[in-house]
């Protein structure tokens, strides 16, 4: 272990405070705390706790001596995280909660019809409710076909029976 305070505490306060700062915000990131983080704060406090505590664990048990980088983030970095964390948590906890919406009155098949009512795609279809006397078809576009009409038979005359249609022999 190359934890020794009396050699070189500097070092060594390093390492433990990199590895209280990875568990921290190891543990900000697995707990969610009142729903205030989303999922992707959760996930970069995992990833960089998990970075912060693997440094620190190398720094104590794998690095045999030589040169070692100190990051001044592993300070500055959880105490971000953890303010960030708190706001949400205060900012969660101060919006008002969801009122209850009032339900629609029952369904009235007799109702007269109101052409400023909102649409309601929930609502019961009643094949015999009142339509809008005033709406216009739509305007066929410039250019466009003219709607299929099958051809009007012939009038019969007054006293004689329809005869069935004739084909050709053939």
């Amino acid at each position: 272990m190359n934890l020794d305070f009396t050699v070189d505490p500097l070092f060594s306060w390093y390492v433990v405070l990199l590895a209280i700062s990875g568990i921290a915000m190891v543990v900000l990131g697995a707990i969610n705390l009142g729903g205030g983080l989303s999922a992707g704060w959760r996930i970069i406090n995992v990833i960089a706790g998990i970075a912060f505590a693997g440094y620190a664990y190398y720094l104590a048990f794998v690095f045999e001596g030589g040169t070692y980088r100190m990051f001044f983030q592993a300070f500055i970095l959880p105490v971000l995280l953890i303010v960030n964390a708190v706001k949400a948590m205060v900012a969660r906890s101060n919006t008002p909660a969801p009122q209850p919406v009032a339900h629609p009155g029952a369904y009235d098949p007799n109702a007269q019809y109101n052409p400023n009512a909102p649409y309601n795609p929930n609502a019961a279809y009643n094949p015999n409710a009142a339509q809008n006397p005033y709406a216009q078809p739509a305007p066929a576009p410039q250019g466009a076909p003219a709607p299929y009409a099958p051809p009007a038979a012939p009038a019969a005359q007054p006293g004689t029976q329809p005869q069935p249609p004739q084909y050709p022999a053939s």
